[in-house]
């Protein structure tokens, strides 16, 4: 056996390699932490990148639409069916002025849970006699003593019920009202006795 002290037997190579691959391995350790984080960092990074700027809202127009007596139909496959004539209105704001043309309607289908599935269609004519039809789909629906109040003719706080639609606009595509028919909505609004208020947003 070889003297521990000769030496020779310090430089034998495979003391060497043993020895380069501790260093090898302690580097390795120490570099682990530093992968680590950067790996957690990493979709972190990526869903910042792909991360996309969140809507925002600006009012197109405000629409005061006049309604007529309800119209009950009964229950339609288990379903209470109404229809609310629309007579008339006016149509206000930065984006579009003009009125609301008599002769749409609301079709509302209401449900066991006092929710109102609503469906208007109407017609809209700006002030530069352009016509413009719109289809708004929509909810309401609230407390049943608020929604109560509200069949009774009262006037209730739009904020105490939901009642939100999402319109659409049909028109004249090379008009100057031509953004109506590539633009998304969205619409809250409130009911009152003769007249349905629908604040109007364009979604940037």
């Amino acid at each position: 056996m070889a003297d521990r002290g000769d030496p020779d037997h310090a430089d034998r190579p495979d003391r060497q390699e043993g020895g380069r691959m501790s260093v090898q391995r302690r580097s390795l350790l120490r570099a682990m932490p530093g992968v680590a984080l950067a790996s957690a960092m990493a979709p972190a990074q990526a869903a910042d990148v792909d991360a996309l700027t969140p809507p925002s809202l600006s009012l197109a127009f405000r629409l005061r639409v006049l309604i007529g007596p309800p119209q009950e139909l009964g229950m339609v496959n288990g379903v209470r069916k109404r229809v609310i004539p629309i007579t008339g209105g006016t149509v206000e704001g930065p984006r579009l002025q003009g009125r609301v043309l008599p002769g749409g309607a609301d079709w509302q289908s209401i449900r066991a849970d006092g929710t109102a599935d609503i469906l208007a269609r109407y017609t809209l004519e700006a002030q530069d006699g352009t016509l413009i039809s719109v289809t708004n789909p929509g909810y309401r629906h609230g407390p049943p003593e608020v929604l109560a109040r509200i069949a009774a003719g009262q006037v209730v706080d739009p904020a105490l019920y939901y009642f939100r639609t999402t319109p659409r606009f049909d028109v004249e595509s090379d008009s100057v009202h031509g953004w109506l028919g590539r633009t998304v909505f969205l619409c809250t609004a409130g009911r009152y006795s003769d007249h349905v208020r629908l604040d109007i947003f364009a979604i940037s």
